[in-house]
């Protein structure tokens, strides 16, 4: 990473030299951080403009449509690796090897149970209490098991609290489906894949054996591995925020869930499905295409488009794969799923979404695939934040191993100037 140099003027101060990095990849990045001690700050609503730590982690190109994680491709690695793969890399920042795979699924596996005294959490929620509320909770209950135990400043310490988050995530979602239906909870497997346990303790019973496709197994580790990071989102500067403070990293986490939790954020596959439910019927898909396309209609079509890939989704070529391939497998009958793929054969054909480049995206695919599994679309986002959970951990981890600071945020203030308070009776 070179340095270049910029230099600031602004009316009333001397100019002021700042530093400017070039990155490997990406556009260059101007060091604001001297600017305070001239009595300046910078303006930056939601972060758009601003880089708020360096990592080496994830990089988008919204432009290109390119997502690395490490330097590889998520094509790539959506396409020849699987999750456990996935997950290793991130928190490791290479792929293993053989041996190495193999030890750290056998690490995972060896921590899928969770504290029989934390499944009576689940017994004080409501059947119908969201799905999300109680994953935040019960990994929030997770943290007093482990909060004694955990040295963060000590790399051995994260590293099996990362690997206890990895494990225990499909069983605390999987925990939250089975209450909400009002079925027994079904114990981990470790001599299944990771894919397929989770699978299993979904739609499983205790003492059945379930047989789990391949086809369906593949296509949920690929909406694992599709989610596992996206570089500095809401969700994931929440964990950096929260975890810059010192707290507990199963603390960091669950306020990285709450923030997942925002229909902005995590809710895009829920939103597609809730649009199919609103569009009703293959004949009445003309009628919402031309909803979309008026610009004084409130109609969006959701699943198209997305707001940091400007080009296409890279995502979304792996996901569509498995959708059909799930759609295939199953044989479905759904007028759901029917009215999704003539949607999408639409959208792929017409020239106004094509100079748009509002295509698919991964949470069209996603969504529908899960939609196919019988999954309740209450469940998206926590699959989203299980899948997640290994990209928050790989930063909060990557934070914690390098100098930092507290985060902490300037404003521009609006409010009153100083003025005199006033007596209740004089009021």
């Amino acid at each position: 990473m070179t340095e270049k140099k910029a230099t600031l003027t602004v009316d009333g101060h001397e100019a002021i030299e700042l530093s400017v990095s070039t990155p490997t990849l990406g556009q260059e990045v101007v060091h604001v951080s001297p600017l305070a001690a001239k009595g300046l700050f910078t303006f930056d609503p939601g972060f758009q403009s601003t880089a708020s730590c360096e990592s080496s982690i994830t990089y988008i190109d919204g432009g290109k449509g390119q997502l690395l994680h490490r330097g590889y491709s998520i094509e790539e690695l959506a396409s020849k690796s699987d999750y456990m793969e996935v997950c290793y890399l991130l928190l490791n920042g290479e792929l293993p090897n053989a041996e190495q795979k193999e030890a750290f699924t056998k690490q995972v596996k060896a921590e899928i149970d969770v504290p029989e005294q934390l499944q009576a959490v689940f017994n004080g929620f409501k059947r119908d209490a969201h799905p999300m509320g109680m994953l935040m909770a019960a990994i929030s209950a997770l943290s007093t098991y482990y909060h004694e135990s955990i040295d963060i400043n000590d790399a051995a310490s994260r590293e099996e609290t990362a690997i206890n988050l990895v494990a225990k995530l499909p069983t605390l979602a999987a925990m939250c489906y089975k209450h909400s239906i009002g079925e027994e909870f079904v114990a981990p497997r470790a001599d299944l894949s990771y894919a397929e346990n989770f699978l299993n303790m979904l739609f499983g019973r205790n003492g059945e054996e379930r047989a789990i496709s391949p086809v369906v197994a593949q296509a949920m580790d690929r909406i694992f591995i599709l989610h596992a990071d996206h570089e500095q989102n809401a969700s994931t500067s929440t964990v950096r925020v929260a975890g810059s403070s010192g707290a507990n990293p199963y603390a960091a986490i669950a306020s990285g869930v709450g923030t997942l939790w925002g229909p902005a954020h995590g809710g895009a596959n829920e939103a597609v499905l809730n649009m199919l439910d609103e569009i009703g019927s293959v004949d009445n898909i003309d009628t919402f295409i031309a909803k979309a396309k008026d610009r004084n209609d409130p109609f969006k079509l959701m699943g198209f488009g997305h707001r940091v890939y400007k080009n296409y989704d890279p995502r979304a070529n792996v996901m569509r794969e498995s959708c059909h391939q799930v759609l295939g497998e199953l044989g479905i009958n759904d007028p759901k799923l029917d009215l999704a793929m003539k949607l999408e054969k639409i959208a792929l054909s017409d020239e106004y979404f094509a100079e748009r480049k509002l295509f698919p995206n991964v949470d069209f695919y996603s969504g529908i695939v899960l939609s196919a599994l019988g999954i309740p679309t209450s469940m998206f986002t926590v699959i989203f934040a299980l899948s997640r959970t290994i990209g928050w951990i790989s930063h909060w981890d990557e934070m914690i191993s390098n100098p930092y600071r507290i985060a902490r945020p300037r404003q521009l203030y609006t409010g009153y100037d100083e003025r005199p308070f006033v007596k209740l009776e004089d009021r």
